[in-house]
């Protein structure tokens, strides 16, 4: 039976059914939509629950509306225009594509939001979720961007860039140190770090130093208040290019070594295993393009994955 409570439908359920009614295709709704296949079979199945009844017959080659979902898509139909005649927009409909994008903080604020316009372009509007959890590609994301070693299961991860890390100061700090730059003297300032200590210990452990933080040592959650806290002379922090290439640019802060070491993490370009949508596509590859990739890597990352059904 259909639902008999008087508390309307959720309206981006009520949207994407009728989206897919129209269109007969999961697949086809979820292009329009600007989300993934899978969030539009979970926001129908989400608006069958709240019917009580089963709106879709699911087919190998599609989906087709059973009796109850043709009654209610007359009904659906007619809400959402009067919806759409008012003059407040209940129901948002973008002139561009929209990709949802997942990132941390961090890349967002020193990598990514001086080149957002230019990957976004005329077409595109990048949503963006400023997060460190793991990015759930069934609530609707496109991509994501996390750090870490790789691979995860359940999804295509490729590695942004390979930082080649190096103790930083703010200037003022660099001229007190002078020319002393080994481990020891480096420990008479304050260490900055973010949630992962381990690249400091890497980094002393090449002087024989086994690190362990200290009460006079800071550690913030995102790299970026690490690059600020920096800047400001608070301590000592390690480089992580490209993250710290503004920052060295504008002079915020300077070199207090010239020993480099490879980051023991990375920075991962992540998507689900299914097949991305056409806007995601192409942000992907202007993102991948801006980050240095060739076309044949961009290629192959993009590539379809599992086929929808």
């Amino acid at each position: 039976m259909v639902h008999s409570s008087p508390v309307l439908p959720p309206l981006d359920t009520l949207e994407t059914f009728a989206r897919a009614a129209r269109l007969g295709s999961f697949s086809a709704a979820a292009e329009e939509s600007g989300i993934t296949h899978g969030a539009v079979s979970r926001q129908v199945s989400r608006l069958e629950r709240w019917m009580g009844v089963r709106l879709f017959a699911r087919e190998a080659r599609g989906v087709r509306l059973t009796p109850e979902g043709m009654r209610f898509f007359a009904r659906a139909e007619e809400a959402l225009s009067l919806l759409g005649n008012t003059g407040e927009r209940w129901l948002p409909r973008p002139s561009k594509a929209v990709v949802r994008l997942s990132v941390t903080p961090s890349v967002a604020s020193l990598w990514l939001f001086q080149r957002l316009p230019k990957l976004e372009g005329n077409e595109l509007h990048v949503e963006l979720t400023l997060e460190h959890r793991l990015a759930d590609f069934g609530e609707g994301t496109d991509l994501a961007i996390r750090c870490g070693k790789g691979p995860w299961a359940g999804v295509r991860a490729l590695p942004l860039w390979q930082e080649k890390s190096f103790p930083i100061a703010a200037p003022a700090v660099a001229d007190r140190l002078g020319r002393r730059s080994d481990a020891l003297s480096l420990l008479d300032m304050p260490i900055l770090h973010d949630s992962n200590i381990e690249g400091w210990r890497r980094w002393l452990s090449r002087e024989g130093v086994d690190y362990i933080p200290r009460g006079q040592d800071r550690r913030f959650e995102d790299y970026n208040l690490v690059i600020d806290a920096c800047a400001q002379g608070l301590g000592i922090a390690l480089a992580r290019p490209p993250l710290s290439d503004a920052a060295m640019a504008a002079g915020r802060i300077v070199a207090v070594s010239e020993r480099t070491l490879d980051h023991h993490v990375a920075f991962h370009l992540i998507r689900p295993d299914d097949a991305l949508r056409s806007p995601a596509i192409e942000f992907a590859s202007r993102f991948l393009r801006e980050a240095g990739h060739d076309e044949a890597t961009i290629a192959a990352f993009t590539a379809p994955g599992r086929p929808k059904t």
